[in-house]
């Protein structure tokens, strides 16, 4: 448990003379003064390029080519340069002159578009029944719409908007020493912009300051504003008067009602015409007032703004459609492996959506459904992909997984996280990053100074662990395809050798290709698709293939020639001569397919590095809070009190998470979420099933997993892929 910071004498001599920085970080980490670069060699990488397959164009012409060689630039750095005066006047009122200057797009007659809408000519014709505008005047019907319209928004006040701007730039200077924008990601969005078609923004909400600092990146940078929807019941009646003039949203009332009441209809025809252009600054003041107990800090921060590449919505629709294929539940993919009836896994996808059900999305049809709910998988799996990984990501996962060598396997696993093309949000000289971080995590370790100097880092037992388990989880996607080969090839071979067998004697084992894919399979499906977030157009087989070159790459696997087969590494005239040198011109009756099904013979070994070992466990180990909380979750299942609504019975399981981890000492599976994420999956194996009641939806045991035998046959399954 303990992570030994290791100094030299020298460095404790020297550090006498730091005063409180030595009784309290002891003797400085080293002499080498090893610097954190967040890029390799001169480029950083790139993350966050919309998909190839549904949106090749957008790949092509919204993509910077000289991405890698912009840069950044800090948005809230405004001088004198960048107004048109120049003089010491100016240079102090640079703030102000540069709001006055910022555009601010005119809106346009809303009432007349929103008549015009498809929606509400609906109504007005009668072809929607039971239609609030059903029989009635059109001049009747333009009052109705105005009278909705001036309820959900006001006319932008322009000198409020100004005014507001550079009250918001002051504050930022005040609270961060920069506000980091990419210069290459802002011209795609530029160049996007130019298309004509209106821009939609989709926030993963990292912080409570996206708010505000996400409309103020795109004010500043001549994007207009943003229109966002705010709840009115959160409001008061003069402080919706005023986020109407800077661009707020209100929803009326009956826009809310149910989907199949008829006194809404108009209301949700206007508000699903008029969501679009302007707007500013959601919840401003609620920002504020959080970080005023920060107001007087002296640490200022930097913060960084991440954009992936936009793309085209309407090549996206078009082309997704195409992509689609047969699916089946989870149920009828992995119970029959699972209770040992079938060991072939079906050619096919899992269907697992998970995307909540609100009232907008039932309003569609169950094409567009699905449509919007593969979108919102593709967004989020390019959002992710273009979040900075941070350096309390890497030290708590140093720090859960019991790493030695604090300060070197955290420069390894920094450059490990560059060479995969993720970004990181730190720079800096190693020792001071590691100060910096461990400050941080503060409330989550406990820092002790030993004999020689020595600084030794206990993680806290409790909350404290669960902390560090959350935050390591922004570590996952970095290494998330090596982490399932591990724990599929740690599963093939449970059978084979003892858990607890040295390396040299699990390297004997020779794992078939095929062997590996069946494995790999049966853990994807058993994963979660929001942990997972593979992209809906890409095929299990494919995310096989990906995890296979992945291990092989890392050289965790290593092809093993066996008796008897052609080399791999023979590419010669011989082997294509019995099947295409002879065929006559034309003649594609036959194909390569007996070559790939040669290639599905292939056999690997584990590595025998010396480093390959601590790889392999530190990899089996990422996804090891999840497997244990499913395989915990299992243990519950003849435990739990059921039948019980779905709410109360995950409260059932995080509390049995909690004893667990009291009496085991491993608290990274106490988590709240983790117990829904399992109840949610068995739901889709088919081992819980939801059952209409007088007092609503409750859950039961599935008869089939009704019997002790087939719930042990469930824990088992799952623990295979557990590396203890």
């Amino acid at each position: 448990m303990d992570t030994m910071l290791k100094s030299s004498p020298q460095t404790q001599q020297r550090s006498n003379h730091n005063g409180q920085e030595t009784r309290f970080w002891s003797s400085g980490f080293g002499m080498k003064m090893e610097a954190i670069t967040p890029f390799l060699g001169k480029y950083r990488p790139f993350m966050g390029r919309c998909c190839q397959t549904c949106t090749p164009k957008s790949w092509e012409s919204l993509f910077h080519r000289s991405i890698m060689d912009l840069g950044f630039c800090n948005v809230i750095l405004v001088k004198e340069e960048n107004t048109r005066f120049r003089g010491w006047l100016v240079r102090r009122l640079c703030y102000f002159l540069w709001s006055l200057e910022q555009h601010i797009p005119t809106s346009s007659d809303a009432s007349q578009k929103i008549m015009e809408n498809t929606g509400v000519q609906n109504l007005l014709s009668g072809r929607v029944p039971g239609g609030a505008g059903e029989g009635q005047a059109p001049d009747l019907v333009m009052k109705e719409v105005q009278r909705i319209l001036g309820y959900i928004q006001a006319t932008l006040g322009p000198v409020l908007l100004r005014l507001f701007s550079w009250a918001l730039l002051w504050f930022l200077n005040r609270l961060f020493l920069n506000v980091q924008l990419h210069k290459g990601q802002m011209k795609m969005v530029h160049k996007a912009a130019q298309e004509g078609s209106p821009l939609v923004f989709l926030s993963t909400h990292k912080s409570l300051l996206d708010g505000f600092l996400l409309p103020f990146v795109l004010f500043s940078q001549g994007l207009g504003v943003v229109r966002v929807a705010l709840d009115p019941r959160t409001c008061s009646p003069a402080l919706r008067a005023l986020l109407k003039k800077l661009g707020g949203l209100f929803l009326p009332p009956e826009a809310n009602l149910s989907l199949d009441s008829s006194d809404g209809i108009l209301a949700r025809a206007v508000v699903r015409a008029d969501l679009a252009p302007l707007g500013l600054w959601t919840g401003a003041l609620a920002v504020f007032r959080k970080l005023y107990n920060c107001w007087g800090c002296n640490r200022r921060a930097c913060v960084r703004v991440h954009l992936a590449q936009p793309f085209s919505l309407q090549e996206y629709t078009i082309n997704a459609r195409s992509c689609w294929d047969s699916r089946q539940t989870l149920e009828h993919l992995l119970q029959p492996i699972v209770l040992g009836e079938c060991s072939v896994v079906p050619d096919t996808e899992k269907e697992q959506e998970w995307t909540p059900s609100t009232g907008l999305l039932l309003t569609l049809k169950e094409e567009d459904q699905l449509l919007v709910r593969r979108l919102s998988r593709h967004v989020l799996s390019a959002s992710v992909a273009s979040s900075a990984v941070m350096s309390t990501a890497i030290m708590a996962t140093l720090l859960l997984l019991k790493h030695q060598k604090l300060l070197g396997e955290f420069s390894w696993l920094t450059e490990e996280t560059l060479l995969r093309g993720f970004d990181v949000g730190f720079s800096g000289q190693l020792r001071c990053l590691a100060q910096h971080t461990l400050s941080l995590l503060k409330a989550q370790v406990v820092l002790l100074r030993v004999h020689q100097g020595d600084l030794v880092v206990v993680p806290r037992p409790g909350p404290g662990l669960t902390y560090l388990a959350r935050l390591s989880k922004e570590l996952l996607p970095t290494f998330l395809s090596e982490a399932v080969g591990a724990c599929a090839v740690r599963g093939l071979l449970a059978g084979r050798v003892p858990p607890e067998g040295p390396w040299e004697l699990q390297g004997i084992e020779l794992l078939s290709q095929n062997e590996l894919y069946r494995q790999i399979l049966m853990l994807l499906h058993l994963l979660p698709q929001d942990l997972l977030l593979p992209q809906p157009c890409q095929s299990s087989y494919c995310y096989c293939q990906e995890v296979l070159d992945r291990l092989i790459q890392c050289g965790l696997l290593v092809a093993e020639e066996t008796p008897g087969s052609r080399p791999a590494c023979d590419t010669g005239r011989q082997h294509l001569s019995a099947k295409l040198l002879w065929k006559p011109s034309g003649d594609f009756t036959d194909s390569e397919s007996d070559d790939f099904e040669e290639l599905g013979g292939r056999c690997f070994r584990l590595s025998q590095q010396s480093r390959c070992p601590d790889f392999f466990l530190f990899l089996c180990r990422l996804l090891s809070p999840i497997l244990k909380a499913f395989a915990q979750a299992a243990a519950f299942l003849h435990l739990g009190q059921l039948p019980d609504s779905e709410v109360s019975y995950s409260e059932q399981l995080f509390q049995f998470l909690q004893d667990c981890a009291q009496e085991e000492g491993i608290f990274e599976c106490a988590d709240p979420n983790l117990a829904i994420s399992a109840i949610w999956t068995f739901k889709d194996l088919g081992v819980l099933q939801q059952m209409p009641s007088p007092t609503g939806p409750q859950l039961h045991l599935s008869p089939t997993f009704a019997s002790r035998d087939n719930q042990d046959k469930l824990e088992q399954f799952i623990r295979q892929f557990i590396c203890s």
